[in-house]
Order: C-alpha cells, then sequence, then structure tokens
C-alpha cells in the first residue's frame, strides 16, 4: 500500500500549518517579489551584514591575500580540511577563551552530530523545553536518556536532576541563551550553579545571540562573563554573520573526539574555503561593531514597549519580539495584512511553536529605522 501523501497535505492545509517556499530577494533590509519591495522583518541579518558594502569591499581586498577555491569537494577527513579552517578555529578558540573549537556545517549539524557523539547509553541529557528543533534531534539520535524541563523553569530542572541524576555516568544541561522564538533568556548563572552541584556538564546554544549580545558580541556568556563556566558554546555563522557554518568551544580532547565520532561532521563535504575565510574576517570584524549592537537593542526595546502600551500580546529581551495572536489562521491572516502595507513578518505555527501560540516573530536588524518600526507598529495596530 502507498503512503497517501495528498492526504497528508490536506490534513496540513486544513490545520493552518502548511507552508510553501517562496521565491525573494533579500538586499538588507528589503525584501522583493517580483518588482514589489517589502521591508523585512523576518530575518536573521541582525546587523545588516549581508548587504554592508563597504565590508564586502573590504573583504574582496582581505581575500586577494589567501589562496582560496570555490568548492571543497571532500569531506574534512579526506581532503576537505583546508588551511582557513585552521585558522578560523584558531580565532574561535582564542577569542573565547578556551582550548579549543571546532566548525560545522550549520548548527543543524553541530547539534545533531555533538549530542550523540558525547552521550551514549549510560548518559543523561536534560534540555530546556523549548530548544531548537535542532537540539531534539541531536538528543533523538542519541542513545543518552533525554528529558525537557518547563520553559526556563529552573525549579523544575532541579527536581529531575535530584531524582535522575545518581541514574548516570555523565550529564548534560543543554539550553538556548536567546530562545529563538520567544526572545527570553536563559538564566547562565543558574544553570552553573545546577551543573556544579548535579556534576552535570553545560552546553549552551548561543545562535541567536552571537554577533548581538556582548561586548565583542560572543554571546550572553561573554555578557554575564560567565563564558569559562561553560564546558560547550554553539554559535552559528548563517545568522548575525550573514555567513555558513557554526562552531562549538570545547577542549583539545573533546575535538579529537569529535572529529573521530560526530556523524554529520564526518560524513559530509567540507565547506567552501571562501565561506571559511568570510567567517574568519566577518567574525574579526564583527567585535567591533558596538555602535550596531546598542541600536538594534535599543530599537528592539522601542518596538517591544509600544507594542505593549497597544495591549499587544508581546515579549522577549533582546533583538527577537514576538507578537503572540494564538490561532494558525489568524496569525496568517495578520501575516498577509501586514504584507499589504509593506512588511514582510513571517507566521510562524505549530509544530515550530506549540499550540495556541502562533506567532508573528519579529527580528530587529541594524538597518531599520525609527519610521519603519512606527509605520510597523502602527500597522499592526490598524488591523485591531
Amino acid at each position: 500500500m502507498k503512503n497517501d501523501f495528498a492526504s497528508r497535505l490536506e490534513h496540513l492545509q486544513k490545520s493552518d500549518y502548511y507552508r510553501e517556499l517562496n521565491n525573494r530577494d533579500c538586499i538588507g533590509k528589503y525584501i522583493w517579489e517580483g518588482d514589489i519591495k517589502y521591508i523585512n522583518f523576518s530575518s536573521n541579518d541582525y546587523l545588516g551584514i549581508s548587504s554592508n558594502e563597504e565590508l564586502m569591499t573590504e573583504f574582496k581586498i582581505y581575500a586577494e591575500e589567501y589562496p582560496h577555491y570555490i568548492g571543497a569537494c571532500s569531506s574534512r577527513l579526506m581532503t576537505g580540511n583546508h588551511n582557513l579552517y585552521g585558522k578560523l578555529e584558531q580565532n574561535i578558540a582564542v577569542s573565547y577563551g578556551k582550548e579549543s573549537s571546532l566548525v560545522f556545517n550549520s548548527g543543524y549539524h553541530a547539534n545533531t552530530g555533538i549530542i550523540p557523539a558525547l552521550y551514549g547509553k549510560k548518559d543523561l541529557v536534560i534540555a530546556d523545553k523549548l530548544v531548537h528543533a535542532s537540539i531534539i534531534d541531536g538528543m533523538r539520535l542519541s542513545a543518552a536518556h533525554s528529558v525537557r524541563h518547563r520553559h526556563l523553569d529552573y525549579k523544575h530542572l532541579e527536581q529531575i536532576l535530584s531524582t535522575t541524576r545518581q541514574k548516570y555516568s555523565n550529564a548534560v544541561i543543554v539550553s538556548e541563551s536567546v530562545f529563538s522564538m520567544d526572545g527570553d533568556i536563559a538564566d547562565i548563572s543558574k544553570l552553573i550553579e545546577l551543573a556544579k552541584i548535579y556534576n552535570c556538564e553545560l552546553y549552551i546554544d548561543e545562535a541567536h545571540a552571537v554577533g548581538v549580545v556582548g561586548n565583542r558580541g560572543l554571546g550572553i556568556c561573554e555578557k554575564e562573563s560567565l563564558m569559562g563556566s561553560i564546558d560547550y558554546i554553539i554559535g552559528t555563522f548563517g545568522k548575525a554573520y550573514a555567513g555558513l557554518g557554526a562552531y562549538v568551544t570545547c577542549s583539545y580532547d573533546v575535538r579529537n573526539l569529535l572529529i573521530n565520532h560526530a556523524r554529520s561532521l564526518i560524513f559530509t563535504t567540507a565547506l567552501p574555503p571562501l565561506h571559511v575565510l568570510w567567517s574568519d574576517f566577518v567574525f574579526s570584524k564583527v567585535k567591533e561593531m558596538t555602535k550596531e549592537r546598542e541600536r538594534i537593542i535599543h530599537t528592539a526595546n522601542y518596538l517591544r514597549k509600544n507594542l505593549q502600551r497597544a495591549h499587544q500580546r508581546t515579549g522577549g529581551m533582546v533583538h527577537i519580539v514576538p507578537l503572540i495572536v494564538g490561532a494558525s489562521v489568524n496569525t496568517v491572516n495578520l501575516s498577509e495584512f501586514l504584507k499589504t502595507k509593506g512588511f514582510i513578518v513571517q507566521a510562524v505555527r505549530p509544530p515550530t511553536v506549540p499550540v495556541g501560540t502562533a506567532r508573528l516573530r519579529i527580528s530587529v536588524n541594524a538597518s531599520h529605522s525609527q519610521k519603519d518600526i512606527d509605520e510597523l507598529i502602527k500597522a499592526i495596530i490598524d488591523y485591531d
């Protein structure tokens, strides 16, 4: 009997969960569909780097100093581990004050590779309920016993640890620093405290914090001066750094273990040298973008404050501003209305977020003007 794919698709459509790919051109804060230009409030290009012409010109000159090729054409363990990887990984390790680091092809590759490689049948993995799908998939791929605690509920986390930790050889607590759909922040200090009490390692995914938070843009752990107390910090180049790839900071031994056991590293073609060169270049440049970071947070706070004044259901603490609508159909309708007003603000629906919490995830970047924000607020209020 063949799978009834048509019925499954029909179910998605009736449930308002059906999604499609749209062909678009994105340049800076703008996005084009055909000849129509919109202001983009759904991009993760938080610093506006993807269209920074001055930076692009500087990179072209910088790139001439290094031999580089378009494709790696092999996995890193074959012949794809070009010298630029070593340069980038050294830059990352030194910046975080860690022994070592390891670059993966994406944040998804990192989380689905690291967790199964490090934790097995005798181990325990505990994660926040709202961690990213890549972490959830990493837990599913691992042979370790996996548990998720209620979102940002550290009493619940401690209850799990107090009753479960002693049954396992090794344990790791996993959390995002900035949660991608809510824009709220984990209490890293509390996680460190619990990790010490219950002899756990600590794994913090900073995907949505790197570039935007911290004196040098290294994330929440840097901002709170806690980098030395975190076993594994995950960062990505695919968002604020406007590139491709991700990394983990770790010890030499862990790096070597991952090289030998992380299947998402072993069985995939290495990143193109030109992309790795860009990541190394922009990783250093972003450290200096203090004014851009300040502007993003100021703009996001202004947006959040004015939405709250208009009695909109919102939250978050940094550059991600969720507008909670509730029902998927209502969220899609609001997104489509905003499009008629010149804004792209994508609807985020289950299973990405829990049922009943469909939302618009408003992503602020350094290119957005006061006028852009005021007009978006007005459009949202007008819809009501």
